[in-house]
């Protein structure tokens, strides 16, 4: 069992907040190998497709009273009758309890769950394996990441089997889609998310996503929204606020992992030029994994110039960061035009190959060249720093 030190800290700092942590993430990420290594001595595991856990569940009281372990994990929750009763009841009478509950999708998209829980749960989205976690899957390396993905099966297996691929896209409809939205028609399916992957990371618009396909918009909405939920994708919405011709509605769409993304592009074997974009990939699950508690947009304006990312992380400081695979095929354009609306804030290039990291100054602006540990090194500095700023402002308000 490969050990994920960084998830299980997240779901023992939710827990020092609520009693419930739902670990979300796509069919075969990992949740189940994960929960299990808190260790048989800590957690009582059900898996609730098995039926008899529906009887052992009947009577929530008795069953949280025997429980003689202190996390309680209900995985696969949804397939119980009254998932979010049984959650509620535990979380409510057994507060010593830790529960943990596990789902493809978001708790809202989940019909039984007419009770989200509010102020008793926090969400872990279990991502595919992230840029720290590489060297613990045995031979792995950054390009065997980009190219077999990052779903722990693909990448520890002797070779990338499109089989595994296919099987896969079956099954998430089966198994997900259908069970959580009741879509009747795979076929329309399968067509958008196929459509998506060949797509992803890029510029969205409904209508002509619809047109390409041969179905409706209303179909395209509803259909993404349930990837969405189902964390098939990843919606990245545009960082507008100066109304200087930026563009403020269109969204960009990512699919959850790089290897599907390259299978659907038939990029078999990689190129150096395929790697920019899916490189982006797994910058972007990183962000998602280390900066949760920030939205990540992008920047654009209508003369096409456009950053990759960018995090507000204040009032006055909106970071940008760009995602080069080779840091020398960065310009400075879209930065310079960012920063004269938006001065405040740190600069990003982030790659795979940045040596101790360097900062560089170009047009006159201050860039850090950084790997995405470097980065979040950098982040929590200056998110620190920040915090230390505004508490000197406030008392000097006084």
């Amino acid at each position: 069992m490969i050990d994920r030190p960084f998830w299980i800290n997240r779901l023992e700092e939710a827990w020092k907040r609520v009693p419930v942590a739902w670990l979300a993430g796509v069919h075969r990420v990992g949740k189940t190998t994960l929960i299990k290594s808190l260790g048989e001595d800590r957690i009582l595991y059900l898996n609730c497709d098995l039926p008899v856990v529906e009887d052992m569940v009947a009577q929530p009281e008795i069953f949280f009273r025997n429980c003689d372990r202190p996390i309680v994990v209900f995985d696969e929750v949804h397939q119980l009758r009254e998932p979010s009763r049984i959650l509620k009841i535990g979380a409510d009478q057994f507060p010593h309890l830790k529960i943990a509950a596990t789902g493809s999708s978001t708790l809202a998209a989940t019909r039984k769950f007419q009770d989200t829980l509010t102020g008793r749960k926090r969400n872990v989205r279990l991502a595919p394996v992230i840029w720290d976690e590489i060297g613990s899957f045995g031979n792995a390396s950054i390009e065997k990441r980009l190219y077999r993905g990052g779903l722990p099966q693909a990448l520890l297996a002797p070779r990338k089997e499109p089989e595994f691929y296919r099987e896969w896209m079956d099954s998430f409809f089966a198994r997900d889609i259908q069970k959580l939205f009741a879509f009747r028609n795979p076929e329309k399916f399968n067509s958008l998310f196929e459509y998506i992957l060949r797509q992803s990371g890029g510029l969205i618009e409904t209508s002509r996503v619809a047109g390409a396909i041969g179905v409706s918009r209303s179909t395209v909405d509803t259909h993404i929204r349930a990837l969405e939920a189902t964390h098939a994708v990843t919606i990245v919405r545009p960082f507008f606020g100066s109304g200087q011709k930026e563009i403020v509605k269109m969204p960009k769409i990512y699919a959850f992992d790089t290897g599907f993304v390259s299978f659907s592009r038939g990029w078999d074997p990689l190129r150096p030029d395929d790697c920019g974009i899916l490189w982006e990939h797994v910058v972007l699950e990183y962000l998602q994994a280390h900066a949760h508690n920030y939205e990540i947009n992008y920047w654009r304006n209508k003369s096409g110039l456009e950053l990759d990312f960018v995090i507000r992380r204040n009032r006055t400081e909106v970071d940008a960061i760009e995602c080069k695979w080779n840091p020398r095929q960065f310009d400075a354009g879209a930065l310079k035009a960012f920063r004269a609306f938006y001065p405040g804030g740190k600069n990003y290039i982030i790659c795979p190959d940045a040596g101790p990291g360097y900062e560089r100054s170009v047009n006159g602006i201050s860039v850090f060249a950084v790997n995405p540990r470097q980065w979040l090194d950098k982040f929590i500095e200056a998110k620190v720093g920040s915090l230390v700023k505004s508490r000197k402002n406030t008392l000097l308000s006084f």
